[in-house]
């Protein structure tokens, strides 16, 4: 079978939760954890990110074979993984640099993403406030923030807030699972 590669950015609060997710997903290639969506000049550090000053977010990009799952699948994995409802915050993480964004990459991507967006929004309590924007400059996140949670199971925030997450995940969305 030829492999159908695309880019798709999200983000969903800590970047770590979000690459833990797509790590598990049949398709995904690739995760990057990194930074999107600011306006400071430069590349920025995980330090200025976490000032809230730089306006980037803390996302993903995933590579994914679109043969096996679709930019759409992608989406609402994204959406049902984490809290899009809460403006700049995903728990206790609270600052823009949380927010809950899809970047597009193409038309068709934001075409998907209004869909998606719209399809799911009667299965929430709240409005969802995802931001759906064009994708800017893409920064790769610090060597160590890279795989995190299969790095670091153990640690607190890992137990505590990732663990769970994979385990609605696994709920949710077996049949997309490795």
């Amino acid at each position: 079978m030829s492999k159908n590669m695309q880019l798709a950015t999200v983000g969903g609060g800590c970047f770590w939760c979000t690459e833990a997710v797509f790590q598990e997903v049949k398709g995904v290639e690739k995760v990057v954890s990194g930074y999107a969506g600011g306006n400071a000049p430069g590349r920025p550090t995980y330090r200025e990110i976490c000032s809230g000053l730089t306006g980037h977010a803390e996302v993903i990009q995933i590579t994914f074979d679109a043969n096996v799952i679709s930019y759409a699948d992608i989406l609402v994995i994204f959406m049902t993984t984490h809290d899009p409802t809460t403006l700049n915050r995903q728990g206790a993480d609270v600052g823009t640099q949380y927010r809950s964004v899809i970047f597009y990459h193409n038309k068709e991507q934001k075409e998907i993403a209004a869909t998606v967006v719209t399809e799911l929004a009667p299965y929430f309590d709240s409005k969802i406030v995802t931001e759906i924007s064009e994708i800017p400059i893409f920064y790769e996140a610090e060597d160590y923030h890279q795989n995190y949670y299969r790095n670091n199971k153990s640690q607190g925030y890992c137990s505590y807030v990732i663990t769970p997450k994979l385990t609605k995940l696994r709920k949710l969305h077996a049949d997309k699972l490795r």
